[in-house]
Order: structure tokens, then C-alpha cells, then sequence
């Protein structure tokens, strides 16, 4: 693969934007090393790489919410300077990030405008109308039908990521970086994506589309960058490419993404049983059972109610009848005695949910474990030292020390640390939802492994995806949900996504 591939043919004279010698330094680590990175016009550029790699350090520069240590920008082959965001929105360039920058209790309109707001006819005054009227064009453009006064607080993952969406066109950039965009949308808001792609491509807007989807890699992408330890290491074409040769540059080793797994043959006891279980969240009649050593799916389109099942299981969200048995005990209460019956509930949101992002690494490592480890109340130092460092080593989480906060890790690394705290906990039922949200193939590789060892040691896993793929080749059997209920029931020969995809649809 060429260090340096050719511009796409047709493309203008100069990169629309350039990146040269890019260099960030945070205490002990080297976020980027002399990256040199350029974006043409009405290209869509994929960059590549693994959790910690450096690609969204590499983004959070371009956008300005980080100031480089050393190099050079230039915009349509002229210097300049790069100190700030606001530098970035002048030069052009809107971000919408894999973790959401939405204010929850603004409204949808509010969010789009937010700090860019026209002003009424009173001084000091906003026009409410006119945010209103432009927000409902902006999100029709996109397939959104929304009331925009909608507080965002009130809207699912998928809904939120079309906000961000709307916020970054409402900006009319010249350079749109997209982190992770399809990760929470269904397919036919994925479908709605890449036709404004299109749109924007013809419009001459250059796109930097970060993704660990290949197929969307090789679908989507006129040109793709590589990093790897904070540098890059190839840029090539797509054609010259090939998926495993991306994966060998990703990770430097040979990764296999098939995710291999000995299935249940006979599986062990009943650890979970959900019987005819109804909540105000809207799921309703909901029967389910996890046996000790499988992987159960539990799929169905964005809004089919699989979080708010995993939500009612955890004690998080009220049931209002039915009942949920772990190793034929009643679980009451909310997640802190369902988490003392041995109940782990990996979020979707792991930044909102699932961490303490201003605390460290070991704390949120035994957070769930303090019980456990200290069953006389006496919090012991070392001892808890020693437990987040062992886990740290098994899980591989990139961070300098276990006093690093954990807010200051990548998306990948703040997903491992969530799956370690229950590891810590001693949990035997483990619900996923989304493990593999925002992960780059090698770290996707190195959690099913985990949820594989899991298993094999004869704890129960349900796991919810919105990959079929990964429901597929994962899980021993798969519940499908529509309308906040479950609709049917796969076996392990009876799994595809083809059959995955007709059960959860409507007139299936």
C-alpha cells in the first residue's frame, strides 16, 4: 500500500484542507506523531484505525477543541491558524462526534441553533418562530419527522445521532467530519445518510468519515488513511485495498473477524427467566430465558424495545407485571440489589451510564466491586490497585496508569473499563447492549473473546446488537422484538440476518 496515494482524478489542484506534521502530546502518551493528513473536495475521506490509534485526537485538532503542539493548516493551499473551535466553524469544518454534544434539556431546535440563534425584535430577544420553521426544513431534509420543540432528553440514541446530524449540516460546512455515524441508526436511517453524503459530495463538501465498518469503508470511500500508536502509517485508494490488508495496518498483526466461538451444545442451567413482563418504558408480555454457558441475541430494529428490556432485567426501569427470576430467585428492587444478585448491565450509553468519567480508571474498575473485595467495609488501597491492574493487562485498556481518568480515554478503552467493573463484580448474568459500539475489528475480536470465556466458565450472556452480523456468527439462539414485544424466537440453525430482518419487520 502507497504511503501516499494518488488524488482521485477530476479533484482540484490543491487539498481543500491540509494537515502537515501534526504532533499532541497528553502526559505519558503520544496522541499523534508527526501525522500528515489532507482532504479534497467532494471526497469522502475514511480514516482508520484502533481505539486509541489517534484518530479522534487527530479530529478534535482539526475541529479545534485541541491545540496542537506542532505543525501546519492550510485551507485551499494558503496557511492558516488553527487555536480554537471557533477558528475551525470560520475555515468551515463541523464535527458530529461518536458521543453526543446535545444539551438533554434543550429542544431539538434550540440544539441545532444553539449559540447561532437569530435575533427577534426586541433586543436580547431570540426568534423562536423562525428557530422552529428552520429547524422542521433542516430535519425533513434529512427524513426526521420531528416536532423540533422536542426535548432532546426525550429521544432514543438513533434520534439524538439525527440531531447531531442536522447540527452539523445547520453549518453549511465546507468540511464535514463524521465519527462513528451510522453506529445507533437503523438501516433505513443509514440508507438516508449516505444519500445526503451524495448530496453534499456533488455540492463539493469534503467529508472525513470515521468508521469500523469495512463495508461502509469500501461502499463509501474515495480515500482512506490508516493510523496506528498516533501515526500513519498508509493512505490508499479503496481499490488497492482489501479488508485484511486495513485490519493488518490497523492492528499490526493478523486479526480474525469471524469471531469463532464453540456453541452451546448442551447448554447448563436456567440462570435468567423473564416471565410475561410488562413496564411504562413500552415493552409488554416479554418472556425470555438465558441458560448458564450461551449467548442469547436479542435483536429487532432501532425502537423495538431491546434497551428498555435490558433496562427492566437491570431494576433500572419499573415492571408493571410479570415477574424476572435469577437462578429461580425473585429479583426485586432496582440495579443496586439486582447487581447484588450477580445482574451486569453494559449500557448502550456507556458515557451517561455506565462510568464515573471524572474518577479513575481503578476506581471505576471496583466500583462494582467493593463488596466483594472488601467484605468487612475496610477499603484497602493496594488491594484495589492490584484488582484494576490486573484487569487493565487482561483487557488491554491503553491508558498510562490506573489513576488516569477515565473520561480522558478513547471510546473503545471507556468500554473495556465498563465490562471490567462486573468482571471485578463477580456477575454470572451479563446483558450487552451495543458491546461493540464505536469499536475498532481488533478490540471487536478481543470482547468476544471475553463474552466467549464468560460463557465458558458458565455464566449467562444476553446480548443485544444492532449488527446482525454479529447476532449471527455470536449468539446460540436470538429473540426478535417489534413493537416492544417479543415476536419470535431463532435457533442457532434457524439464525440469519435474512430471517432476522423478516421477523422484525411489520407484515413479516
Amino acid at each position: 500500500m502507497n504511503a501516499l496515494a494518488p488524488k482521485p482524478a477530476g479533484d482540484a489542484a490543491v487539498p481543500l484542507f491540509e494537515l502537515r506534521g501534526i504532533s499532541k502530546s497528553f502526559p505519558g502518551v503520544k496522541a499523534l506523531d508527526d501525522v500528515s493528513f489532507a482532504i479534497w473536495p467532494g471526497e469522502v475521506h475514511m480514516l482508520l484505525g484502533e481505539n486509541g490509534a489517534g484518530k479522534s485526537s487527530l479530529m478534535k485538532v482539526l475541529c479545534g477543541a485541541y491545540t496542537a503542539d506542532g505543525g501546519q493548516f492550510f485551507l485551499d493551499g494558503r496557511k492558516v491558524e488553527m487555536n480554537s473551535a471557533a477558528d475551525a466553524r470560520q475555515l468551515g469544518v463541523a464535527v458530529i462526534f461518536q458521543e453526543f454534544s446535545l444539551v438533554p434539556y434543550l429542544d431539538i431546535a434550540q440544539n441545532i441553533y444553539l449559540g447561532r440563534e437569530p435575533k427577534g425584535w426586541l433586543p436580547g430577544t431570540i426568534d423562536r418562530g423562525k428557530i422552529l420553521r428552520d429547524a422542521k426544513a433542516l430535519l425533513a431534509t434529512i427524513g426526521f419527522d420531528i416536532d423540533p420543540s422536542t426535548p432532546v432528553h426525550r429521544l432514543g440514541v438513533a434520534q439524538q445521532q439525527m440531531v447531531e446530524i442536522a447540527k452539523a449540516l445547520s453549518q453549511d460546512a465546507r468540511i464535514l467530519v463524521m465519527d462513528e455515524p451510522t453506529a445507533a441508526l437503523s438501516d433505513r436511517e443509514t440508507e438516508l445518510l449516505f444519500a445526503m453524503i451524495a448530496q453534499l459530495k456533488v455540492k463539493g463538501v469534503a467529508i472525513v468519515y470515521i468508521s469500523h465498518r469495512m463495508a461502509e469503508v469500501f461502499s463509501l470511500g474515495d480515500r482512506i488513511t490508516v493510523l496506528r500508536d498516533g501515526k500513519k502509517v498508509a493512505e490508499a485508494m479503496p481499490g488497492q485495498s482489501s479488508p485484511d490488508e486495513l485490519i493488518r495496518l490497523m492492528v499490526g498483526r493478523n486479526v480474525d473477524t469471524s469471531y469463532p466461538r464453540n456453541f452451546a451444545a448442551e447448554p447448563g442451567p436456567i440462570v435468567l427467566q423473564v416471565s410475561n413482563v410488562s413496564s411504562p418504558n413500552g415493552i409488554h408480555d416479554i418472556d425470555l430465558v438465558v441458560r448458564a454457558g450461551e449467548i442469547v441475541g436479542l435483536c429487532g430494529l432501532v425502537g423495538s424495545g431491546r434497551t428498555e428490556v435490558a433496562r427492566a432485567i437491570f431494576g433500572a426501569d419499573k415492571t408493571s407485571a410479570g415477574e424476572i427470576r435469577i437462578d429461580g430467585q425473585l429479583r426485586s428492587g432496582g440495579p443496586d440489589k439486582a447487581s447484588r444478585m450477580g445482574i451486569a448491565l453494559i449500557p448502550e450509553s456507556r458515557k451517561a451510564e455506565g462510568l464515573a468519567l471524572i474518577r479513575s480508571v481503578g476506581d471505576n474498575l471496583v466500583v462494582s466491586a467493593l463488596q466483594k473485595l472488601f467484605p468487612l467495609g475496610l477499603f484497602v488501597p493496594q488491594r484495589a490497585r492490584e484488582e484494576s491492574g490486573a484487569l487493565v493487562r487482561q483487557l488491554r485498556v491503553a491508558t498510562p496508569s490506573v489513576k488516569q481518568p477515565v473520561g480522558l480515554l478513547s471510546g473503545g478503552n471507556q468500554q473495556k473499563v465498563v465490562i471490567g467493573k462486573w468482571l471485578a463484580a463477580g456477575a454470572k448474568v451479563f446483558i450487552f447492549d451495543e458491546p461493540t459500539r464505536g469499536i475498532d475489528v481488533g478490540a471487536k475480536a478481543e470482547i468476544f473473546a471475553l463474552i466467549d470465556g464468560l460463557v465458558a466458565k458458565g455464566a449467562a450472556v444476553l446480548m443485544i446488537s444492532s449488527e446482525q452480523a454479529e447476532i449471527v456468527h455470536v449468539c446460540d439462539r436470538a429473540y426478535v422484538m417489534r413493537d416492544g414485544g417479543i415476536v419470535g424466537e431463532l435457533s442457532r440453525q434457524q439464525l440469519s440476518e435474512e430471517n432476522i430482518v423478516r421477523m422484525g419487520m411489520h407484515h413479516a
